[in-house]
């Protein structure tokens, strides 16, 4: 337990997160069983570390971080360790990448039942589905989900502002006045194409090549992620490789699911399925046509976000299809995105989008225009940056 408690307080003493995620404020943390999930790289142990700091005195021993990558727990159930951590004096226990832990989620029963008035807070892959597949969980976990830097976010940290966020119904009737006063501090379109390439993912700080880490990243996400947490073989790893990079270059459109199945030497039913896996994994959104769900087909594969395809084909992109990323992606957490008709681009909340890089010629009264390269917007043409301040 000693060693532990060292990791523990050289990695609390040692976080330096430059920009605070808007999650810590969401998440009421006096529930005893939280789940925080999110895509490889996005900073799910970089925030537990951050929450230990803001809120514990590192010398206490009240709260211990731990990594299920330890060798220590092949040999010792969590459980058994929760308990000795409560003995000592331990209120909160912060779990990371607890699916590496043998039936982690029975393990994870067994914390709460046997250690009342312990909280425990773990991570995982966004794979996973902690109510549906694990239902001795129940009802007691609490699951949200850690996205990477949205725009604001991004500008936050690079400008040294405290821009807050905002609800889309703001910005939809409010545009005009909230660019006014972001506009008197910084120009966002300065900052724009930097967060396109590369701002999703919090790991830009680092001093490696972010293009590389990237793509390590992704492979990490299809072999740890997709292959270890859904029990697939390892011998399928290189169609799950390939349909990710057939749907990557293609521009965003509806998969021809026996094409890609003849690509990929497997049936349409894996195809599909595949297709759901790299979804859940981040990888990619899936735009569904209004009232239509899983495991209907798509109406659009798109790439989760815009540096996922600055990554795998930056000379064969379109600019209009880079916005649409950026939109979709800034938008499918909180709200209900699908495919819109010959106008609209998307239908948000049944609400009618365009995504433009030219001034509509003739503007609709009942359609949003989303329009790149534009600092402030007019009437019912908002720019498209401001779409990422929605969290």
């Amino acid at each position: 337990m000693e060693a532990f408690f060292r990791t523990h307080a050289y990695l609390v003493d040692h976080i330096d997160l430059p920009v605070r995620r808007a999650l810590m404020d969401e998440i009421d943390w006096s529930d005893p069983l939280i789940g925080i999930k999110g895509t490889r790289g996005v900073g799910k142990t970089s925030f537990l570390l951050q929450y230990a700091k803001e809120n514990f005195d590192v010398r206490s021993r009240k709260c211990l971080y731990v990594n299920m990558n330890n060798f220590y727990f092949q040999g010792r159930g969590l459980a058994d360790f929760a308990r000795e951590f409560r003995i000592l004096g331990g209120e909160v226990l912060l779990i990371d990448q607890v699916f590496k832990q043998p039936e982690w989620s029975k393990e994870l029963r067994r914390c709460h039942d046997e250690n009342p008035g312990l909280r425990i807070v773990f991570t995982g892959s966004s794979v996973m589905r902690l109510k549906e597949e694990n239902p001795e969980l129940g009802g007691l976990v609490k699951s949200y989900n850690l996205r990477g830097l949205s725009f604001r976010e991004f500008l936050n940290l690079k400008t040294a502002n405290d821009f807050p966020a905002f609800t889309l119904r703001d910005i939809i009737h409010r545009h005009e006045q909230i660019a006014t006063q972001i506009l008197a501090r910084v120009n966002p379109l300065e900052f724009f194409q930097s967060y396109l390439h590369h701002g999703f993912y919090p790991f830009f700080l680092e001093k490696r090549n972010f293009s590389e880490n990237l793509l390590k990243t992704m492979n990490m996400m299809i072999e740890v992620d997709i292959l270890l947490i859904k029990q697939i073989e390892l011998k399928y790893l290189t169609k799950l490789k390939k349909l990710l990079y057939l749907l990557a270059v293609e521009r965003p459109t509806a998969p021809n699911v026996s094409q890609l199945a003849a690509e990929i030497e497997t049936s349409r039913a894996t195809v599909m399925n595949y297709i759901k896996y790299l979804s859940d994994a981040r990888l990619i959104n899936l735009i569904y046509r209004p009232g239509e769900e899983f495991p209907k087909k798509p109406a659009r594969v798109m790439m989760h976000n815009s540096n996922l395809m600055y990554a795998i084909y930056p000379n064969r992109m379109e600019e209009i299809d880079v916005c649409e990323t950026f939109f979709q992606n800034a938008l499918w957490a909180y709200h209900d995105v699908r495919l819109g008709d010959r106008a609209a681009t998307f239908l948000v909340d049944n609400r009618r989008f365009r995504v433009t890089e030219a001034p509509p010629r003739r503007l609709s009264s009942d359609i949003i225009y989303a329009q790149a390269g534009i600092t402030r917007g007019h009437d019912n043409v908002i720019p498209l940056w401001l779409l990422g301040f929605l969290y």
